[in-house]
């Protein structure tokens, strides 16, 4: 329904892009997002170029300390 009615997309993000807004976001934040929000991050960083005085609310789900042992292999920590 939110997707017939145009108030929801559904993009696709690659796990390396995800990665990049998990560091992006930690370095520019200090807030380290779980991965599963790191896509829609990517998404965010993105659609922003485009979006000129928009604003984005991305949801934060989880915390990504469980991540760090993928972090620091995927990122080379």
């Amino acid at each position: 329904m939110l997707f017939e009615s145009g108030r929801a997309a559904y993009t696709r993000c690659s796990d390396a892009d995800a990665l990049a807004a998990c560091r992006t976001l930690s370095r520019l934040e200090g807030i380290i997002p779980a991965l599963e929000s790191a896509h829609a991050i990517a998404e965010a960083i993105r659609r922003a170029p485009e979006a000129s005085g928009e604003v984005f609310v991305v949801c934060l789900s989880g915390r990504g300390d469980k991540d760090m042992e993928i972090l620091e292999r995927e990122l080379q920590l």
